[in-house]
């Protein structure tokens, strides 16, 4: 029997904990121990084991409010059950781009923000926060002399060849997340080789950079622009659904990846032997409508896309269809032997908001979160939930630069509800998810006024300073790049039970 129930084919939803994974360097040593966030400060086994608790589910949040740039808000719960820890990571980090020009050193601030949500185990989550910063950092300064010319105003510049095409300042920090992700992921296959490096995981970066906000989301995570209680996409979910025509297309160029036991052809009903003969509705690659085909032998193979929405799978196995690592995973499959990552991605759906021409107020918040939030709350939930506690807190006093932390809490909560009579429920009675859950709440407005105070005239130029250094000089790790979470100073996290 090809599988052993309809429901093993399409997979849990809720636990991906079981895909297969190479044995070969099971035995390996891991390249980094598991982490929270390093921004949380939990630094001992014994202060991360007191976040693991499935039957209270505590929701982590920084304790101190500088802990992140902008006051910005974070917050996290533990799942219900399905993993042993929790699978999400984030990283926040301010670096500069440093270039030299005319026999002068200028400077470029960026801060980002960014989540991963791990399956089939953490390892591979944990890598990606630590290290794709680094790619980014390394690709924004392959291009450092051009967004140098950016920042005196020029939009776009002539490319070092000859060419009649000019290109945009934009297209080129586009371009460097891209590439950024292609080559975090083949880093990461390398080092699955070489490292216990379990799963894979999804992306979602936010880049604040010479005034714009740039989104590269690889994976279901989502980041939603919250303005006036309305919500704005800033990306969207990649799953075997949204991807079906991609992923069709490279089993149908590509056959032998699918072996004997899989079709690249959807069928409103998927066939029996029965059917030999008779028409039934399907559609291929090429194809956004419905047609009939006479079912065949060849029609008795499992579709390569099954299932709907959230219980949707790719090969049977696996409910994502972009991210990082995967590199060993095989289809849940008779022979075992067809690997999934031909069909996964890297590749990011970057997305570009003006934020030095835009009408920005103290209430447009970007959130960032992880499926385990927006699996069971909205966009326009989130957005009515964050325009609740921006009207709570006042945003001029002391206290109010809690609020971000506390919306983050809120948002949390929202997902996760409470535990009744062993469910996990929302307020409405509605189930919550058993999902872990991360969430980032970023106010947009303090990075407008932070840029547009440099544009002033407050550039970081080694050469106004008399002793050759810089005022706002951060932390520099071995390589001269900026280290992780270089300019935060934090303290240890609290938990916050319901």
């Amino acid at each position: 029997m090809l599988f052993r129930s309809l429901y093993s084919a399409i997979g849990n939803p809720e636990d991906e904990a079981n895909l297969q994974t190479s044995p070969t360097h099971s035995q390996a040593r891991p390249k980094y121990p598991y982490q929270r966030p390093t921004f949380l400060k939990l630094d001992t086994v014994d202060e991360i084991q007191v976040t693991a608790d499935h039957a209270v589910r505590p929701i982590i949040v920084p304790r101190d409010v500088n802990a992140l740039p902008w006051s910005a808000g974070y917050a996290e719960t533990i799942n219900a059950g399905k993993s042993r820890q929790n699978e999400d990571q984030s990283c926040v980090c301010e670096g500069r781009i440093s270039v030299v020009v005319g026999g002068r050193m200028t400077h470029i601030p960026y801060t980002l923000f960014s989540v991963y949500d791990g399956h089939a185990g953490p390892g591979c989550a944990v890598a990606a926060s630590n290290d794709l910063w680094q790619v980014i950092q390394a690709k924004l300064e392959n291009v450092g002399p051009q967004l140098v010319a950016s920042s005196d105003g020029k939009d776009s510049y002539d490319t070092i060849w000859p060419s009649n095409r000019s290109v945009s300042t934009e297209s080129l920090v586009i371009g460097a997340l891209e590439t950024a992700f292609w080559e975090a992921d083949q880093i990461i296959g390398e080092e699955k080789k070489v490292y216990h490096m379990t799963g894979g995981c999804t992306v979602l970066v936010a880049l604040f950079i010479l005034g714009k906000l740039y989104v590269a989301n690889a994976g279901d995570s989502r980041a939603v622009l919250c303005r006036q209680s309305r919500a704005y996409p800033m990306s969207f979910d990649f799953t075997p659904v949204t991807e079906r025509q991609r992923l069709q297309t490279i089993g149908r160029l590509q056959p032998h990846l699918l072996g004997d036991e899989y079709t690249c052809l959807e069928y409103c009903r998927k066939p029996n032997r029965r059917d030999i003969g008779s028409r039934v509705l399907y559609r291929d690659a090429h194809m956004t409508g419905w047609a009939y085909k006479v079912v065949q032998d060849t029609d008795m193979k499992f579709p390569m896309v099954y299932g709907e929405g959230k219980r949707s799978r790719l090969l049977a196995t696996i409910g994502v269809t972009r991210g990082f690592g995967d590199h060993d995973l095989k289809a849940q499959s008779q022979m075992g032997t067809i690997y999934i990552k031909p069909f996964l991605t890297p590749q990011p759906e970057v997305r570009v908001l003006d934020i030095e021409n835009e009408n920005v107020t103290s209430d447009d918040i970007l959130v960032l979160g992880t499926d385990g939030l927006w699996d069971v709350v909205s966009n326009e939930d989130v957005a009515a939930v964050v325009q609740r506690g921006l009207t709570a807190w006042d945003n001029e006093s002391r206290a109010g630069r809690y609020r971000y932390i506390s919306l983050a809490q809120d948002l949390v909560m929202a997902a996760r509800g409470k535990l009744k009579e062993r469910n996990w429920k929302r307020s409405n009675g509605a189930p919550a998810t058993i999902d872990d859950i991360s969430v980032l709440v970023i106010p947009i407005l303090p990075y407008k006024n932070e840029y547009l105070s440099h544009k002033r005239g407050e550039v970081f130029d080694d050469s106004r300073l008399e002793d050759g250094t810089d005022a706002m000089e951060i932390e520099k790790s071995d390589s001269g790049s900026p280290k992780h979470n270089c300019d935060i100073e934090n303290k240890h996290s609290e938990q916050n039970q319901s």
